[in-house]
């Protein structure tokens, strides 16, 4: 709309166009003057600016890593050090965090008086107590056990003393690597048939086999692999000497008091999510499954929980990012992941904004990974109508 030849101001497109332009304007002038005002702070203290310090010596050791490391690496290899070890904390923790979480959220709505009840105090418990209190409460913990030569052995193999837990871990074969790029295939393969089955439903309204063949195509081609092999399988089983045990793997009090923290903390939070998703489906759906005469874990397993998935998987989403984030607690046990690294390297070298930046780019992008994958997956599970 033009007035006089000029675009009017009571348009309402022109309105928000200017506002937005306006508030674009603000940001990015305020991004200017903290930017210009840090560099000249920077320049006044006579700290060199930029990610040239990457390539310098760290200086010091890191006590957990996945590759190789030592007071001779660059600043580079110890931050991507920090960051394998968020990656791997975080994973673990999303996994054993998402199985306690199904259990506590069936455990919640079971008719079962004892165990509904215990399940809503753990819920109770967890959820309204700091999750520092608890990764520092689980750490003194770990801290207060006997040390390796009085460990406790819960099960053959399985060592936990104040030195961390210690377990068996398969011996390493030429054949694992094949067998791992088999089972990828295989998954791909088995994805491939899903689809297809489906498609064929929605065609012709019969629905072929989908579980047995999935498993086939997924474990098949490793399993073959394995047994063209040879079949090997060795255990590297931890056994105790002098003062500590050699073999297997060993994760560390910090590891543990951390994975336990936010294993613990925020299987509380998806047990209410899986509560509230299962208590969403209508009873008419259970009573329709009841009628058909299948089981009750049948019925939760083939009726209520998939129809719950809709109303799980967005605040699991942020569940999940929520781990991540917190993981970074792990600084005020010592457990090295990217905060705790880059600390240290921030404060060796001065370089206080380019490690912030660094930290900030990895937590965005690992968020973005996650909701990417999470929405892809909400897409697929939603209902189409």
């Amino acid at each position: 709309m033009r007035a006089g030849g000029v675009l009017s101001f009571s348009n309402a497109r022109v309105r928000d166009a200017v506002y937005q332009l306006a508030t674009a304007a603000l940001i990015a002038g305020v991004l200017y003057l903290l930017v210009s005002n840090a560099m000249q702070n920077m320049a006044r203290q006579g700290i060199v600016s930029g990610f040239a310090f990457l390539s310098h010596e760290a200086g010091y050791e890191v006590g957990e890593s996945f590759i190789a490391h030592s007071a001779r690496s660059t600043y580079a290899r110890t931050f991507v050090v920090g960051i394998l070890n968020t990656l791997y904390v975080s994973a673990v923790g999303i996994v054993l965090a998402t199985i306690l979480g199904i259990v506590i959220g069936i455990a919640r709505v079971s008719p079962n008086w004892l165990v509904a009840r215990v399940s809503a105090a753990y819920v109770e418990l967890f959820r309204n107590t700091p999750l520092l209190l608890q990764i520092v409460f689980w750490y003194a913990v770990i801290r207060q056990l006997p040390p390796p030569r009085q460990a406790h052995n819960p099960i053959e193999g399985v060592f936990l003393s104040n030195r961390g837990l210690v377990h068996p871990v398969p011996a390493a074969d030429p054949i694992h690597g094949w067998m791992l790029a088999a089972l990828a295939i295989g998954i791909a393969g088995g994805l491939a048939w899903r689809g297809w089955a489906r498609r064929r439903q929605e065609r012709t309204g019969r629905r072929p086999p989908t579980v047995l063949p999935m498993l086939l195509l997924i474990l098949g081609p490793p399993s073959a692999l394995w047994l063209a092999a040879g079949a090997p399988f060795a255990l590297d089983m931890p056994t105790l000497r002098a003062f500590n045990f050699r073999g297997g793997t060993t994760h560390s009090p910090e590891f543990v008091a951390l994975l336990i923290g936010l294993v613990a903390y925020v299987g509380a939070f998806i047990g209410e999510i899986v509560r509230s998703g299962i208590q969403a489906v209508a009873a008419g759906q259970r009573e329709a499954a009841r009628a058909l005469g299948l089981r009750e874990g049948l019925v939760l397993g083939l009726v209520v929980l998939p129809q719950s998935l809709r109303v799980i998987i967005p605040p699991l989403t942020s569940q999940y990012l929520n781990l991540v984030k917190d993981s970074s607690l792990a600084v005020w046990i010592g457990y090295p992941d990217l905060v705790s690294v880059s600390n240290t390297a921030l404060n060796q070298t001065g370089q206080a904004v380019e490690g912030i930046l660094i930290m900030m780019a990895v937590y965005l992008t690992i968020s973005l990974s996650i909701s990417l994958l999470m929405n892809w997956y909400n897409s697929r599970v939603r209902f189409r109508r």
